[in-house]
């Protein structure tokens, strides 16, 4: 088994989400230097899925409104207009990052880190702050599609 903070996360995001925008979404994810802003007074959603296991944490995917709802249309080849509402932009939202999570999972299941994810949730508003603390490991990538920008993070650290 590798040591956790050997892991090269950031490698293993770029690949779980290039595959997930390229194969579910159709959308080319352009990797940027900090390009996400958790828009002030503008909804945005987080999916979360959480690990357990070898090695614990969780993985978060931020998108504001807007974004989300181009992903729904996305994924369930419709048009905006044709979205009905909230349930399905969530259940869009937590699949990407259930997919993201699972290639990430794997990933780590093959680095010698066996683990198991959970159901993702979904966190949607827009004035709060996400912060998790104590983990060994900590990355974060933004991304662009499009004009819309996003965030995906992960926290990691062994089990105890």
């Amino acid at each position: 088994m590798h040591e956790i903070h050997t892991l090269d996360l950031k490698e293993f995001l770029t690949k779980a989400i290039s595959n997930v925008f390229n194969m579910m979404l159709s959308m080319e994810a352009e990797f940027i230097d900090a390009g996400f802003q958790a828009p002030a007074g503008n909804s945005r959603i987080v999916g979360t899925v959480s690990f357990a296991g070898n090695v614990m944490g969780n993985i978060n995917i931020q998108v504001n409104d807007a974004f989300a709802r181009i992903m729904t249309a996305a994924i369930l080849e419709m048009e905006l207009d044709e979205i009905e509402g909230e349930e399905e932009i969530y259940d869009v939202i937590g699949e990407v990052c259930n997919m993201i999570g699972g290639d990430l999972k794997s990933r780590l299941c093959d680095a010698g880190y066996l683990c198991e994810l959970s159901i993702p949730s979904i966190t949607s508003g827009d004035n709060y702050k996400i912060e998790s603390k104590n983990w060994m490991r900590h990355e974060s990538l933004d991304f662009r599609c499009r004009p819309h920008t996003g965030r995906v993070d992960v926290y990691i650290k062994p089990s105890s």
